[in-house]
């Protein structure tokens, strides 16, 4: 079974020629995923993960920052079926692929 992981946290956007919205992983749970993950990254350092959000579940990459953490994006299809604007608080169930 792969590693999943459960947290709730707030919806950001950044801001530059093409916005796009983020939910950050906390500190604790980035550190958790990189001891899971041995495989070799994909592009920019990604790992693959299946992201469930309410009731709607996708497959995606969540990419390492700076702050030793990790960044989820939310396509616009998702935060649209979910009713997820900048700033809500969301639930995230993220499972390691």
């Amino acid at each position: 079974m792969d590693p999943t992981f459960e947290f709730k946290a707030e919806v950001w956007l950044w801001k530059a020629k093409a916005a796009w919205h983020f939910i950050t992983i906390p500190p604790k749970l980035s550190a958790d995923i990189k001891g899971f993950d041995e495989g070799p990254r994909k592009g920019f350092g990604s790992v693959p993960v299946k992201v469930t959000i309410g009731s709607t579940t996708w497959k995606t990459s969540i990419f390492p920052e700076k702050k030793g953490t990790f960044v989820l994006p939310l396509k616009a299809a998702i935060r649209k079926k979910e009713g997820i604007t900048e700033g809500d608080t969301v639930q995230v169930q993220i499972a390691l692929q």
